[in-house]
This record gives C-alpha cells, structure tokens and sequence, in this order.
C-alpha cells in the first residue's frame, strides 16, 4: 500500500504522454523547448518547496499511501512525481487552448 500514491502519479503521467502524442501537444510538437519548460518548472517548484521547507512551512504528511523515499529532508519522492505532473498538465493546456483557438480561427 506503500507506493500506491507514486503509482497514481506515474498512471496520470502516461495520461499526460499519451494526450501529448495523440493531439501534438507538447513534447511531441518541440521536444527541446519542452524538455527546457518542464525542467524550469519543475526546478522552480522544487525550489519553492525547499524555501518552505526552510522557513518551516510545508513538512512532509504521514501517510500509508506514501513510499517513505525522501530526495531531501521533509521533501518525498512523490513530490517531484506530482511537480512533473503538475508542470505537464499545465503545458498540456495551454498548448491545447492555443489549437482550439487555432482551430476556431480557420
């Protein structure tokens, strides 16, 4: 029961993969600016968290879901699963807004 919240987060990130392939949304449309976006924004939510963490704001819940793994003090693995797919889902939607109104437009 342990990993049941990172495999939720890695199910809803092949979501993401297969909406991005099937509508040319992101990676599939420029792989190197979207690599540079997720990595900048994963990074910067990364950071974020590390300054709370800092400044005794957010903390690590206690939870079975949860595999225990930590990339840093209070800072769990899962976190960074759920940044990515935050940050993908994100891009995923603007990209996808951008080729509804394209499309209306024509």
């Amino acid at each position: 029961m342990g990993i049941l919240y990172l495999v939720a987060l890695l199910v809803a990130l092949t979501g993401m993969v297969i909406l991005d392939h099937r509508f040319q949304l992101f990676f599939w449309r420029d792989t190197l600016r979207a690599v540079m976006v997720l990595v900048l924004g994963i990074s910067f939510f990364v950071s974020w968290d590390l300054a709370g963490i800092g400044a005794g704001v957010f903390f690590r819940g206690e939870t079975d879901f949860m595999t225990g793994l930590q990339v840093a003090p209070e800072l769990p693995i899962e976190e960074c699963f759920f940044l990515a797919l935050l940050c993908y889902l994100t891009m995923n939607l603007v990209a996808a807004a951008a080729l509804a109104r394209k499309r209306s437009a024509e």
